[in-house]
């Protein structure tokens, strides 16, 4: 996705690029057979994605600005503008890589940090930002890269319809959204481990089959949109995310363009890119000069430019990638299980284990294919990502499931000690990395654990939103403290010190949790909901939650003061009643100006719409507290010590 020039796909477009992406297998296949891939070479490395956030810890779509300061190849955008990504240079796998991938990580991120500082914003390492907004996810937040437009657009056209995001954890999310952004609420760290062609499907099967247990102990991202779901909802939002299939009239196998694997890979990773070619159409084109058959005939190594654009419109969570280093072709394994922060110390110690445990598998003389069955890997992965360490896994050889506590306690870590030290790693940092994957399971606080208890010791102090905003707070917090997350203590309400930013924005404390009512509803219903409910004004909307009017106590009192007979008699429908000429504001606007309306109009409830369906209201009492909230901060700040 980094190349210029790209678009999406035309039909025409479409035609020549598939025919240029069915040369680059071909020239693959060449370089295959003659033995020109590296081989006998173990590389390492890696991509740091993250998050921007500006001083109320809320995303902060300064990318450029920052990327201006920096002019730094190794760090890029992102599909959004509150997201980052840095780039490791590959390193040997041996010796002391792990501490030297660590020191890398830290001097690229502690360079982006600088650069953020000087335009008001800041970093934070997590899958998923606790405070990202639906709001947030808009078109006006995407990078402004001809390539991004192009995917949002192929993406758009292959669906036919607006994304529709469900997930059931403690809680459940069921999300519409209209564009691809909702990708960009995902930020990883991507792990490459370079393998020789000869060996590419073995270590392949391998590395589909260490994910989940890594997984169970790496998992951080059990919050979106304030909602408590998997323990690595990444995982499920990233799937649905970029899903282009739709429903069909007869029972059909419609692959996701982000999905595990569909079986084991026997030979060659010819297969994979031939079964993505097969199954998943072009999404994006690009002008390419380059015949790569006629390079390799001149003794020139082709860059295979249709293969690897292809390819990355393709999220498999262990991604094979064609490159070429020193002159080189190679292959490598990219895992892409794997979600940003909470520490370096964190990530890289997850990288260790996942490479430990390959290392090690690879290293048996036995097939993994042979051990354990591809649908239980796959099934171990979905568990994982689901209950975290509460998951029971099957693993090789074993005839029942083992919790995963257990199975990495007792069986994983030894194992991925003894791949690491085959590896020729050093001692120091095998102890380093591999302890702290021993000591979190042992606390049993995975960077996941850590944000659901810290979450749910503020349950009752603030709202919603300013509990995300002090966990937030928190994970930026102890990330520079350098300690790994299984030493964190839980974050406190009081984190986020001055509460002001969080409030800046109607978007940001409105209302989510709506009493509405029908156009057709009787006046009866009205009246016990807001007895019920001590609530003074109902939205009323339609099944697609388009707003219609609003019901006030005030216009249901005055209504029935003009009859004689109660609601309870009355025959009337909320039509007849309801206010229809609104005022209605966008999760967007600006507090100050929206109470200027509200003074203004002399109105006390503002339904917050975007294209005319109903998200949330603000009223007269949710801006008392706001008011209070902001009192407190300040009789706080004026306190003698």
């Amino acid at each position: 996705m980094g190349e210029k020039g790209v678009r999406a796909a035309a039909t025409d477009d479409r035609r020549a690029f598939t025919k240029q992406l069915l040369r680059d297998v071909q020239a693959l296949e060449i370089m295959l057979q003659s033995g020109a891939i590296e081989a006998d070479v173990r590389r390492i490395g890696a991509e740091q994605e993250m998050f921007l956030v500006d001083e109320a810890w809320q995303p902060a779509p300064k990318a450029l600005e920052i990327l201006q300061r920096l002019d730094d190849p190794r760090i890029t955008h992102e599909l959004a503008l509150f997201n980052l990504e840095a780039n490791l240079e590959p390193l040997p796998f041996g010796s002391d890589c792990l501490s030297r991938m660590e020191g890398g990580l830290r001097e690229l991120v502690n360079k982006v940090r600088k650069a953020a500082l000087e335009v008001g914003a800041d970093i934070v390492l997590t899958g998923i930002l606790p405070t990202l907004q639906k709001s947030d996810l808009t078109l006006k937040n995407m990078t402004p890269e001809d390539r991004y437009y192009a995917l949002n657009e192929a993406l758009n056209q292959l669906r036919g319809s607006a994304y529709k995001f469900y997930l059931k954890g403690v809680d459940e999310l069921l999300v519409e959204h209209s564009n691809v952004m909702l990708e960009s609420a995902n930020t990883s760290f991507q792990v490459h481990f370079q393998v020789g062609a000869e060996e590419f499907a073995r270590l392949y099967n391998i590395a589909l089959v260490a994910a989940a247990p890594v997984l169970a102990v790496a998992g951080g991202s059990p919050l979106l949109f304030g909602k408590r779901l998997w323990m690595e909802t990444r995982i499920a939002l990233f799937q649905q995310s970029t899903d282009t299939r739709s429903a069909t009239p007869e029972l059909r196998d419609i692959k996701p363009r982000v999905h595990f694997g569909t079986h084991w890979v026997d030979e060659s990773v010819l297969e994979i890119f031939r079964e993505d070619i097969a199954r998943f159409r072009v999404l994006l084109g690009r002008s390419i000069e380059e015949d790569p058959l006629e390079e390799l005939e001149a003794g020139r190594v082709p860059k295979l430019q249709a293969l690897q654009l292809h390819n990355s419109t393709i999220w498999r969570w262990n991604r094979p990638c064609y490159g070429i280093s020193d002159g080189k072709p190679h292959l490598r394994i990219e895992n892409r299980i794997l979600g940003s922060g909470p520490t370096l110390q964190d990530e890289v110690a997850n990288a260790a284990f996942w490479l430990g445990l390959v290392s090690a598998l690879a290293h048996q003389e036995r097939d993994v294919r042979e051990a354990i069955d591809f649908d239980d890997a796959r099934a171990n992965f979905v568990a994982a990502a689901r209950l975290g360490l509460d998951s029971h896994l099957h693993w090789c050889d074993m005839t029942e499931t083992q919790s995963a506590r257990r199975l990495i306690t007792e069986t994983l870590l030894p194992l991925a000690r003894e791949g690491l030290e085959a590896g020729q790693l050093a001692e120091a940092d095998i102890d380093r990395y591999l302890g702290t994957i021993a000591e979190r399971v042992e606390s049993k606080q995975t960077p996941a654990a850590w944000l659901l208890r810290s979450y749910a010791r503020m349950k009752t102090r603030g709202s919603p939103l300013e509990r995300l905003t002090a966990l937030t707070a928190a994970l930026q917090e102890r990330e520079r403290s350098g300690q790994p997350v299984h030493r964190w203590s839980l974050a406190q309400f009081e984190e986020a010190g001055d509460w002001t930013p969080s409030y800046r924005r109607i978007g940001q404390y409105m209302t989510t949790d709506l009493i509405t009512v029908g156009a057709d509803e009787p006046l009866e219903l009205v009246a016990r909901l807001m007895d019920w409910h001590n609530i003074h004004h109902i939205p009323v909307e339609d099944e697609r939650h388009t707003l219609l009017g609003l019901m006030s106590h005030r216009s249901l009192l005055r209504y029935m003061a003009s009859r004689e007979h109660t609601a309870e008699d009355d025959p009337t429908p909320v039509s007849a009643v309801m206010q229809r000429n609104l005022f209605t504001v966008s999760p967007d606007t600006p507090t100050l100006d929206a109470i200027e309306l509200m003074k203004e109009k002399r109105i006390g409830c503002l339904p917050v719409t975007v294209e005319d369906r109903l998200v949330g209201v603000v009223t007269e009492h949710d801006f008392l507290r706001v008011a209070g909230v902001l009192l407190e901060q300040r009789l706080q700040e004026q306190e003698p010590e």
